[in-house]
C-alpha cells in the first residue's frame, strides 16, 4: 500500500501536473489577447473609409453648385479608400471558412460600389464642366448681342426691341432652370427657343450667328442640366455606406464570437486553474518540509499578478486611445453638417443677389442718358444760333420742357439703382455674416445688438422679393407696436429669409386659390417675441410633422433638408424654438418662432 502511494506521488502526480499545466497553456494562448486591438484597429478604419466618402459626396455637390471649379478633389477620396481598404485585414487564423466566404462577399460588394461611383463621378465631371462652360458664356453670349443692338439706329431698334426682350427673358429663364430644374421651367424654356428661333427669321445676317451659338449653348444646358442632376441622384443612391454597415455589422459579430469564444477560455482555464491548485495544495500537504518550494511558487504566483496588472494597465490605455479617436471623428462630422447649412442658407441669399444685379443691369441698359445725350448733340447743332432755334423752331421750344422732364428721370433713376445697390450690399454683407457665424460652432458668442422686428421682417421680404414677384405671392402683415429688441441679427434674418423662401415654395403649384403670405408679429406676456409665417399651400401630411426639422428631411424633389433643421439649431442657439402646425394636406401650414423678449435699453 506504501509502495503505491510512494508511486502515485513521484510518478501519477507529477504527470497528472504536467498534463494540467500543458491545458493551461494551451487555454491561455487560444485566448487571443490581441483581438479587442484589432477589432478597434478595423473599426477605425471603417470609420475613415465613411469620413472619406462623405468628403467626396460633399466634393460632389460643391462642384454641383460650382462653389468650385478644381475636380482634384474628387480625385483624392477614392484613392485613400482603396489604399486604406488594403491594409484592411478582418479574417483572424483559425476563423472558419464560412466566415472567410463572408468577408469576401463583403469586401466584393464594397469594390463593386466604389467602382460604380467613380464611374458615374467621371460621367459627372465631364458633364459638369461642360455644363458650367455653358452657364458661364451664356452673359457673353448676351452681351455680345446686346452690343450688335446698342449699334443699330434707333428705328432699327425699335424694331428688334421684341427681340432683344426674348433672347433676355430666355436667358433668365435659363438661369433659373439650372437653380431649380423642373418640367415647367424645362416647357418655358422651349417655348422661349422656339420664339427666338422665329424672331431669328426678321433679324439681319450679322445677328444670326450670336444669336445661333447663344440657343445652342442653352439647348445644352436643357440637356445637360437634369442629365447633371440625375448622376447626382444615381451617386447618391450607391450603396458605399450600406456596404459599409455591413463590413461594421460584420466585424461585430466576429467579434461577439471572439469574445464568446474567449469566455469559454476563460471557463476553462478556471476549472483547470482550479483543479491544478488542488493538485498543488495536495503536494503541498505531501512536501511541507520543502519551504523553499512554497516561497517559489508564492513568488511566482506574485510576478504572474504583476503581468496581469501589466496587461490591464494597457488594454485600458488602448481603449482611451480608441475613445479619443471616435470622439474626434464625430467632431469632424458635426463640422461637415455645419458647413453644408451654411452653404444651403448663403444659396438662399444668392437669390436676392441676383435679382438685384439683374435689376440694376436692366436699368442700366435701358438709362435715359442715352436721351441727354441726343439734346446735347442737338444743342451743339444750334450753338451759334441757339435762342432763336429754341424760341422759333418747334423742336428747339420743346428742348427746355425735355430737358427738365429728363433731369427729373434720371434722378428717379438714380435713386432706383442706388436703392438696388444697397439691397445688394445688404445682401454681400449678410453672406458674410453667414460665413461668420459658422465661429459660434467653435466657441464664439452670440453677438446681440438692438433689433426693429419690422425693419429685418422687410429685409427678409425684400431678399425675397423676386421669387414673390415671380409667383404673384400677395404679402399680409399683422404687426404688433414691439419696442426695440436685443437679438442676434444675423441668426434671425437667416431663420426668417429661409421660412418666407419655404412658404413660397409651399405655393408654387398652387392654382385655386390667391397665393398668400401672412407675417404677425406678437409680443406675449411682454416676456416673449413670437413672429409667425403662414402660407395657404400645400400643408403637411400628419406623419412628417415629427420630422419636418431633422437633418436632410425634405419633400421636394430638389430639396436638401438643411433650411429648417439650420433654423431650428438657429433659434435653440438665441434660447428659443420653432414649431411647425398645419391642419393637413391642402390646408397651409404656420411656422412660428418664439424668442426671450429682451428690450434693448432706452427703447421706446
Amino acid at each position: 500500500m506504501k509502495v503505491t502511494s510512494s508511486v502515485l506521488n513521484r510518478v501519477v502526480l507529477p504527470r497528472l501536473a504536467v498534463l494540467l499545466t500543458s491545458v493551461l497553456v494551451f487555454l491561455y494562448l487560444m485566448a487571443d489577447a490581441d483581438a479587442t486591438l484589432d477589432y478597434a484597429h478595423s473599426r477605425d478604419l471603417i470609420n475613415q473609409v465613411k469620413q472619406l466618402d462623405a468628403q467626396w459626396g460633399t466634393e460632389v455637390l460643391k462642384a454641383r453648385i460650382a462653389v468650385t471649379r478644381n475636380y482634384d478633389p474628387l480625385v483624392s477620396p477614392p484613392q485613400e479608400i482603396h489604399k486604406l481598404l488594403q491594409t484592411f485585414t478582418p479574417i483572424a487564423p483559425g476563423q472558419a471558412r464560412q466566415i472567410t466566404e463572408a468577408w469576401k462577399d463583403r469586401r466584393e460588394t464594397l469594390t463593386q460600389a466604389l467602382d460604380e461611383k467613380e464611374r458615374l463621378v467621371e460621367q459627372f465631371k465631364s458633364r459638369n464642366a461642360i455644363l458650367r462652360n455653358s452657364l458661364g458664356f451664356l452673359p457673353t453670349a448676351e452681351d455680345d448681342i446686346q452690343r450688335q443692338l446698342s449699334a443699330l439706329q434707333d428705328q432699327d431698334k425699335l424694331m428688334l426691341q421684341d427681340t432683344s426682350n426674348d433672347i433676355y427673358d430666355l436667358l433668365l429663364s435659363t438661369l433659373e432652370f439650372a437653380q431649380s430644374t423642373t418640367e415647367e421651367r424645362s416647357h418655358n424654356i422651349e417655348l422661349g427657343l422656339n420664339q427666338v428661333m422665329i424672331d431669328t427669321e426678321r433679324l439681319p445676317s450679322s445677328f444670326k450667328e450670336p444669336v445661333q451659338i447663344l440657343l445652342n449653348h442653352v439647348n445644352l444646358i436643357l440637356h445637360e442640366q437634369p442629365q447633371v442632376n440625375s448622376l447626382i441622384e444615381e451617386i447618391d443612391a450607391v450603396p458605399v455606406s450600406e456596404s459599409l454597415d455591413a463590413i461594421t455589422d460584420q466585424l461585430n459579430r466576429e467579434q461577439q464570437q471572439v469574445d464568446g469564444l474567449n469566455q469559454r477560455h476563460h471557463l476553462y482555464l478556471l476549472i483547470f486553474s482550479g483543479l491544478l491548485l488542488v493538485l498543488l495544495l495536495y503536494l503541498a500537504s505531501r512536501l511541507i518540509r520543502s519551504y523553499a518550494e512554497i516561497n517559489r511558487v508564492n513568488h511566482a504566483l506574485q510576478a504572474a499578478n504583476t503581468h496581469l496588472e501589466q496587461r490591464v494597465e494597457r488594454r485600458t490605455r488602448s481603449l482611451r486611445e480608441a475613445q479619443s479617436e471616435l470622439m474626434e471623428s464625430a467632431r469632424l462630422a458635426g463640422m461637415a453638417e455645419i458647413a453644408t447649412n451654411v452653404l444651403h442658407n448663403v444659396g438662399n441669399v444668392l437669390n436676392s443677389v441676383n435679382v438685384s444685379a439683374d435689376l440694376v443691369a436692366r436699368k442700366l441698359r435701358g438709362s435715359k442718358t442715352q436721351g441727354l445725350a441726343k439734346a446735347v448733340t442737338m444743342i451743339n447743332e444750334h450753338k451759334h444760333d441757339l435762342g432763336e432755334f429754341i424760341t422759333s423752331d418747334e423742336r428747339g421750344k420743346l428742348l427746355p420742357g425735355y430737358l427738365n422732364q429728363l433731369v427729373e428721370a434720371i434722378a428717379a433713376e438714380q435713386q432706383s439703382m442706388s436703392d438696388e445697390l444697397t439691397q445688394l450690399s445688404k445682401s454681400v454683407d449678410h453672406i458674410k455674416d453667414i460665413v461668420s457665424t459658422q465661429q459660434s460652432y467653435a466657441g464664439v458668442s452670440t453677438m446681440e445688438e438692438p433689433l426693429h422686428i419690422r425693419d429685418l421682417l422687410e429685409d427678409a421680404l425684400r431678399m425675397n422679393s423676386g421669387a414673390l414677384n415671380r409667383h404673384n405671392v400677395t404679402v399680409i402683415r399683422e404687426y404688433d407696436n414691439v419696442p426695440q429688441v436685443m437679438a442676434d441679427k444675423h441668426r434671425l434674418l437667416l431663420i426668417l429669409i429661409n421660412l418666407i423662401s419655404n412658404a413660397k415654395q409651399a405655393m408654387a403649384n398652387l392654382a385655386d386659390r390667391p397665393r398668400e403670405i401672412t407675417l404677425q408679429v406678437r409680443a406675449i406676456e411682454n416676456n416673449i417675441l413670437r413672429i409667425s409665417v403662414k402660407d395657404a399651400g400645400e400643408g403637411i401630411l400628419p406623419e412628417n410633422m415629427t420630422r419636418i426639422f431633422a437633418h436632410g428631411f425634405t419633400t421636394r424633389k430638389d430639396g436638401h433638408g438643411f433650411g429648417l433643421h439650420s433654423c431650428a439649431l438657429a433659434a435653440i442657439e438665441m434660447k428659443g424654438h420653432l414649431t411647425a402646425h398645419s391642419d393637413g394636406p391642402g390646408k397651409g401650414a404656420v411656422f412660428t418662432l418664439e424668442l426671450p423678449l429682451k428690450t434693448a435699453v432706452g427703447a421706446v
